[in-house]
């Protein structure tokens, strides 16, 4: 068995996720606990009790699913021996998943990871005004079709996320995005959806955030993770610090290259990918992407203990 280790992105939060990690294990509980002392917030709470719109506002969101996912990793830590570097060929995160990914690899540590996100989130959401940007979902088109939506829609209308084979997302300004959406039938989309968004992710009007996250990633000493990450912008192995910080910059605006990402993992060798932290988002996409790769998730003290009888 060959693995990827890949990390959840924004949408996988929900209400209680990771208390029943935590009411489990208290190294699951010193996750969280670590995460709101450096941000000086009581997000455990929101995570475990709500409300979900305090949960999905994009600064909370974001550190919250990344500390279950790395609640999730140092459990089995702890309670199977795992390490990252025999367990897993490569890491993958879905957009906020790499800081999870790297997190848990070894390049800078949970508070920096928190910290990082917390930023990020308040960067994307302070870059565009609400109710000026949108996103969609194309479904039924594959990318190039999209990308020619996305281009004859006109003004800022880009594709955010190549997810899997007809799941495709588009992002910019909202009468482009909604531009986008009418013209998607005419290409053959089964169906459009404009997606309950707080702002227009993975496209140019996010550059105020990427400036943001620039000078925010300059000052943390980052390390080579121990495993490589197949990084979205690029959808390719990546273990130079510097390289890496790049990317997280640029991953702001520009595209999640999720598809090719998990194309080229298989290229090279995995045959299992396991998704850890909330949710199982990312194992829907797998299994779109390819039936032939074997799709786990762990994310609850069940979850936990039979992926561990697979090691």
């Amino acid at each position: 068995m060959t693995r990827a280790f890949i990390f959840p992105g924004q949408a996988s939060q929900q209400v209680g996720m990771g208390q029943a990690l935590a009411e489990a294990s208290p190294v699951a509980r010193q996750v969280f606990e670590e995460v709101d002392d450096t941000l000086n917030q009581h997000l455990t709470k929101i995570m475990f009790e709500g409300p979900e719109d305090d949960l999905t506002l994009t600064e909370n969101a974001q550190p919250a699913i990344m500390a279950v996912s790395v609640a999730v990793y140092r459990v089995l830590e702890k309670e199977a021996g795992l390490n990252v570097s025999e367990a897993a060929n490569f890491i993958a995160g879905h957009s906020l998943g790499e800081y999870a990914a790297l997190a848990v690899a070894g390049t800078f540590s949970l508070a920096e990871a928190a910290t990082l996100l917390k930023t990020r989130g308040q960067a994307m959401q302070k870059a565009v005004p609400v109710g000026e940007g949108a996103m969609a979902a194309l479904l039924g088109l594959d990318l190039d079709d999209a990308i020619a939506v996305a281009e004859e829609a006109g003004e800022v209308c880009t594709v955010a996320n190549d997810n899997a084979p007809g799941q495709v997302v588009v992002s910019g300004s909202k009468e482009a995005v909604e531009r986008a959406v009418e013209l998607a039938a005419g290409r053959g989309a089964k169906r459009s959806i404009l997606l309950p968004v707080s702002a227009p992710f993975h496209c140019p009007l996010m550059a105020p955030a990427a400036d943001v996250m620039a000078e925010a990633l300059a000052s943390v000493n980052m390390n080579a993770p121990v495993v490589p990450l197949v990084a979205n912008v690029t959808a390719s192995p990546v273990q130079s610090p510097d390289e890496i910080r790049n990317l997280l910059v640029e991953q702001v605006t520009e595209r999640v290259r999720w598809r090719e990402g998990v194309l080229k993992m298989k290229e090279d060798g995995v045959d299992t990918m396991v998704e850890i932290g909330a949710g199982k988002v990312l194992s829907g996409m797998t299994k779109r992407i390819d039936r032939d790769i074997k799709s786990l998730n762990v994310g609850t003290p069940d979850d936990v203990e039979a992926f561990i009888k697979t090691l």
